[in-house]
């Protein structure tokens, strides 16, 4: 053995120490570094406290974080059921919508007679109202009419069970002002999906939507437009006693509807149509491009 590789083994032995050591402190240093979570093993009434203060200071994550510690620590206290219902609108307040519905559901299994559970279905209704399309809605002015209205859907029927089934509650005025909200949203769909039919040629396709619209949403901020697309679908087939009896109604009810001028339904512009984040142009929209 050469005096250099002589040399060389008690450096190689510090290094594989060096390293040894270093993995086994790895756990002891990363964990000076952990984030503790302040919350943990609080006082139930000392983390009930925190989070009221949290609501109102109106920091509702932080809210959020605090109601989640005290239900999972003291899952059957005293304080769970406040709790439950203090984190439903906390996460509703932060835009967390389906948490808000799972929390919401969670306090209508556990206490189904509870003397505020209309408030709850009101608030679900909320949450349901809110979720999936807000952000695309704002951000690129989508139709909301065009969107998948399964979650709208679900919050009508919430409302629904206010006005049906707590109609003395405070919050039943409230729903059913936002259930004609809704109606006239899915009333709006059908128009949409009837125009498209008409802009495509498929003209029997959107007479029966329209047909559909008015008898499934009488009184609907759609229904004359729903008139001037079965007008234009019976003049393409041409079936003109039934265009010239759906004219009449519409002459009737709304004289100045923009088919009189010639100017319905508006289709969208070469721009709009290659656009992807346009969406396709409703008929009532009468003043876009």
């Amino acid at each position: 053995m050469t005096p250099r590789s002589m040399l060389r083994r008690p450096l190689l032995l510090l290094l594989l120490a060096a390293l040894v050591l270093s993995m086994s402190g790895c756990g002891s240093i990363s964990k000076l570094w952990k984030k503790k979570d302040a919350n943990e093993g609080q006082p139930v009434e000392a983390l009930y406290d925190k989070a009221h203060e949290q609501m109102r200071e109106e920091r509702w994550a932080s809210a959020t974080e605090t109601w989640q510690r005290l239900i999972a620590q003291y899952p059957y206290g005293p304080y769970t059921e406040q709790a439950l219902m203090e984190m439903a609108y906390a996460e509703f307040k932060s835009g967390k919508h389906d948490d808000a519905v799972s929390t919401i559901d969670r306090f209508i299994r556990t206490y189904p007679t509870h003397k505020n559970i209309a408030y709850f279905y009101y608030l679900r209704g909320l949450s349901n109202a809110t979720r999936n399309a807000i952000f695309l809605a704002r951000v690129f002015s989508l139709q909301t009419s065009n969107r998948d209205l399964s979650t709208p859907m679900q919050a009508y029927n919430d409302f629904s069970i206010v006005v049906e089934r707590y109609p003395n509650s405070r919050y039943a005025a409230d729903a059913a002002q936002r259930m004609i909200s809704l109606r006239n949203l899915f009333a709006k769909h059908e128009l949409d999906t009837a125009v498209y039919y008409l802009r495509r040629g498929a003209d029997v396709a959107a007479i029966t939507r329209a047909k559909y619209l008015l008898e499934t949403y009488p009184q609907s901020s759609s229904q004359d437009d729903a008139v001037a697309a079965l007008i234009v679908g019976y003049e393409h087939i041409g079936n003109d006693a039934l265009a010239a009896d759906a004219k009449r109604v519409l002459q009737a009810n709304d004289p100045d509807h923009p088919y009189f001028s010639g100017d319905w339904p508006d289709y969208p512009s070469t721009f709009r149509r290659l656009n992807p984040f346009s969406g396709e142009k409703s008929g009532a929209e009468h003043d876009e491009d």
